[in-house]
């Protein structure tokens, strides 16, 4: 099982050095977020990830949920964990001091994030989907629902879900069946059942609170019906007190590909008391806050993807004894030369780390903007970094979960034979991998979401404000001899990525397949542009720490090596989906459904 170790190095390069983070929550009034407290958080988060969470990925792999009688069990180990995940205050870093938090920036959540998804992803997902929940109370709830709820969310006492997806329908919202009636204290009772629940169930908290969404009789057919409620597993008082057990039980839960420890489950509502958060048949606006929290932690858990699989592969590079080099002997001393000097290997390698990094500071971005949204007192700035965010969302969500899931195959063939064993742990990263590129939206309705809403929606402004963020950097830059090939580069792919939004919309005119044929090579487009804008950002900062002399040159030389990678071997790759783009949906859709066959 590879050995995983918190990247703290590449966090501080990210959030301090590429990113001024000292500047920017000084700038939102975060006073207490100092460089000193932040490099003791993510130090004494690294260890918890490593010492504690770490170890239980394989056990809890191997042992799986168990369920019995509508009770689920997690693995070995698990119950223990949670409890000191609790005990050392980490649900409550990011979150309001008025409801036990310690307010300080969701930037530093985020990189913590990344950490446990990496070192654990089943475990992960059971905190994770609390932040939504607490988000979405937060924005939403009324004053004695955030005062029921929230203060036991916050501490980690009580944990929350989302529930959306119906047997029925997946993506298509607004075919759901579940009911919510009105009660005579103004409560409703749900009736209903949803499907792939995540941590739906379990024995880690003391209750658990069901996000769902419902229709009220008589409201409008589709998506224009959806209301939000606030379900308890075990009711309680307005003022947070637990009492007897509500309606909601778990019928069953799944056996999957991955993630085994964590419960996915069936949740059976039956007559069900919930709380109507928000307006009447606004439920689907409320629940964006809830899904655009979620997008962005699916999001980093492609980054902790690429992180874990590239540390198991580079750890087993560096071992394993396989041939000679084909430009001479490597290692005379031994039998052969570790399979880090081939070409191929590295090719692999180098992908993973770019991957990681890239989104990283992608990811780190993002979050910043969400600090922003949160805390800024000027407006002009916040509508900026909510457009930002509109736009780079879908694309962090797809991008990085398939760069994600594409650096966990490669792991797997740096091991050769080995990675295809269970013992060594490279195939379970892969397992667990694949859901992030089909939850919280797939990758195709994030590319439907890209390009049809925010894009195509907005006239092309979300990406008017974007290009001219990456123009800017490029005219700064386009003078420093390790930069200038790089924002020549980077130009030419904005230029044809206007350019090639413009044909799509001009085509989608006459045919509006257009923009299914071609969203998801268009977000895959984007995103090697947007990650390459990142590297190229971190090429600049490091050549500055560089010339401005440091103990640490070998650290800067392999951002800048691994930026020139990115632009020589995997930027290019986006000429591939401009090609396919171009092609339009013609063969696409000209065989008839009746002529598929087998």
């Amino acid at each position: 099982m590879p050995e995983y170790k918190a990247p703290l190095r590449d966090y501080k390069f990210v959030m301090q050095e590429l990113l001024d983070c000292e500047t920017h929550y000084s700038t939102l009034g975060y006073e207490d977020a100092s460089l000193d407290m932040l490099d003791a958080i993510l130090s004494e988060a690294g260890k918890f990830t490593e010492q504690v969470i770490a170890p239980l990925n394989q056990i809890g792999d191997e042992q799986g949920c168990t369920w019995t009688d509508g009770n689920v069990t997690t693995p070995d180990g698990f119950k223990e964990a949670y409890q000191q995940y609790v005990d050392g205050g980490w649900p409550t870093l990011s979150l309001p001091e008025e409801f036990g938090g310690q307010d300080l920036p969701h930037s530093v959540n985020t990189a913590i994030g990344e950490m446990m998804s990496a070192a654990n992803h089943s475990f992960a997902m059971y905190p994770g989907l609390s932040h939504g929940a607490i988000a979405t109370l937060l924005a939403h709830g009324t004053d004695t629902q955030k005062q029921m709820f929230l203060p036991k969310l916050v501490e980690g006492s009580w944990t929350g879900t989302m529930c959306l997806t119906e047997a029925h329908c997946g993506t298509d919202l607004g075919m759901l069946r579940t009911k919510a009636e009105l009660n005579d204290d103004g409560s409703y009772r749900l009736n209903g059942s949803k499907i792939f629940i995540s941590a739906g169930e379990h024995d880690l908290s003391d209750n658990i609170v069901h996000i769902v969404i419902a229709r009220i009789p008589g409201s409008p057919e589709g998506t224009r019906g959806i209301s939000l409620f606030a379900v308890p597993k075990f009711n309680i008082t307005d003022d947070g007190v637990v009492e007897d057990r509500n309606g909601v039980n778990c019928g069953s839960i799944e056996h999957k590909m991955g993630i085994n420890a964590n419960a996915t489950c069936v949740i059976n509502f039956d007559n069900a008391k919930g709380y109507l958060i928000g307006e009447v048949n606004r439920g689907l606006n409320c629940m964006f806050t809830f899904m655009n929290a979620a997008r962005l932690g699916v999001a980093n858990e492609g980054v902790a993807a690429s992180e874990a699989s590239f540390q198991g592969a580079l750890t087993y590079a560096k071992d394993r004894l396989q041939m000679r080099s084909m430009s001479g002997v490597k290692n005379p001393n031994g039998p052969a030369d570790p399979i880090i000097v081939h070409p191929d290997v590295r090719r692999m390698l180098l992908t993973q780390k770019s991957f990681a990094e890239g989104g990283r500071a992608l990811a780190s971005d993002l979050a910043q903007l969400v600090d922003t949204v949160h805390a800024s007192n000027n407006e002009n700035h916040k509508a900026l970094a909510e457009a930002k965010l509109a736009l780079l969302t879908p694309i962090a969500k797809a991008f990085l979960t398939e760069t994600g899931l594409e650096s966990t195959s490669h792991g797997i063939q740096v091991f050769g034979g080995h990675g295809f064993i269970k013992e060594w742990g490279m195939e379970q990263l892969m397992r667990d991998t694949k859901i992030s590129c089909l939850y919280e939206g797939t990758t195709g309705i994030q590319a439907l979401d890209l390009l049809g809403r925010k894009i195509l929606g907005s006239q092309g402004e979300l990406l008017k404000g974007f290009a001219a963020e990456v123009v800017s950097f490029c005219q700064n830059n386009a003078g420093t001899p390790s930069l200038t090939s790089h924002c020549q580069t980077l130009a030419s792919y904005l230029k044809e990525w206007q350019s090639t939004t413009m044909e799509i919309g001009k085509k989608a005119a006459n045919n509006p397949d257009e923009i299914g044929a071609a969203s998801v090579d268009y977000l895959m487009f984007s995103g090697y542009v947007t990650l390459a804008y990142y590297w190229a950002k971190m090429v600049a900062c490091a050549q500055k720490k560089l010339d401005a002399g440091t103990d640490e040159k070998d650290f800067y030389l392999a951002k800048i090596q691994t930026g020139q990678f990115y632009f020589d071997r995997i930027l290019p790759r986006a000429k591939g989906h401009a090609a396919c783009i171009t092609a339009g949906a013609e063969s696409m859709m000209a065989l008839d459904a009746e002529h598929f066959s087998f």
